[in-house]
């Protein structure tokens, strides 16, 4: 049964079948947010520091960390995104003790967060072009760090969940050819949005079932890609991934801070006994009572994650 494990300096998380859902916390990603971007080229870290600290409080397991800014005074990221993605994971691990995932399409960049990152870092990602391979799975074997394998490769992305499983299994053996174990790699089979392809989730849940059954691989994805373009967006998000779960999805980028996904997440692990006595879906029933008597999600998760890390103080272990 595939278990990868990632570490922190403090702080040990399976991902695997038999775990508790894996949730990536996704917010430390400039793409999109344009303000957040321009503060980080103005080398303002205090939205990095906020979600870092929020992201881990609401349930995060692990942080996803990437440094994408495309610099008004300099486009080249060969040149920005080293520097930045050092100077984010050193400033991350020193607020948090969850497990890192570095996340950039530049190596250089990913370099850059292995020499820093503390632990057992995922690196996200590698790709099934032959170029990214020879790039990424190589710099996978030097520090001995799992990888995540986007199913697309130089022809783009197919919507025939046959190429995706047919390139996860390419990058698997490419990475076997490394010394790269199958349960290091953590393949994306890549979520279509089921507002523009109506066989999208169905799709995805069959992919995730034979990749389980035949290659032995955890798997992620970006949860909200499933609802894009859509209205209630959250509440797409919150049936899809107890469904996704059931189908054998081992973990997912997304943002712990809404509190419908988290519940979803929540009780799929009680359904499939990965939630020991139910402890977790007691305690996140606590944090719903304060929200529903007025405390805003962020914060009562925050003092519920205080009360418990004063309860229990800090351990290496299954988190």
């Amino acid at each position: 049964m595939a278990r990868t494990v990632i570490e922190s300096a403090s702080r040990t998380v399976v991902i695997g079948f038999d775990q508790p859902f894996c949730v990536i916390g996704e917010r430390i990603n400039p793409t999109g947010r344009k303000k957040l971007a321009a503060d980080l080229e103005a080398g303002d870290f205090a939205t990095v520091e906020r979600d870092a600290v929020e992201q881990v409080a609401c349930g995060a397991m692990a942080l996803d960390v990437n440094a994408g800014v495309v610099y008004n005074s300099n486009p080249n990221p060969n040149e920005t995104e080293p520097p930045l993605m050092r100077t984010m994971i050193e400033l991350v691990q020193s607020l948090v003790d969850v497990p890192l995932v570095i996340d950039s399409s530049v190596p250089g960049a990913l370099q850059a967060g292995l020499e820093v990152a503390k632990g057992r870092p995922l690196v996200n990602s590698v790709t099934g072009e032959d170029e990214r391979m020879e790039t990424v799975l190589p710099l996978a074997a030097k520090y001995n760090v799992p990888v995540v394998a986007i199913s697309n490769d130089d022809t783009g992305i197919s919507e025939d969940p046959d190429v995706r499983f047919a390139v996860a299994k390419r990058i698997v053996e490419r990475a076997a050819d490394h010394g790269i174990p199958a349960h290091d790699i953590v393949v994306d089979p890549l979520v279509m949005p089921v507002g523009a392809m109506a066989t999208a989730g169905r799709q995805v849940f069959a992919l995730v079932r034979r990749l389980r059954e035949e290659l032995g691989v955890n798997t992620t994805c970006g949860a909200s890609n499933v609802s894009f373009g859509l209205p209630n967006r959250h509440g797409v998000n919150a049936a899809f991934l107890p469904m996704a779960i059931a189908s054998g999805m081992t973990s997912a980028i997304m943002n712990p801070t809404r509190p419908v996904e988290m519940e979803a997440i929540r009780a799929a692990n009680l359904l499939m006994n990965n939630d020991a006595n139910g402890a977790a879906w007691i305690g996140f029933a606590r944090v719903l009572e304060a929200v529903k008597a007025g405390t805003p999600y962020a914060e009562a998760a925050t003092a519920a994650a205080a009360g418990a890390s004063r309860r229990g103080g800090r351990r290496r272990g299954r988190a």
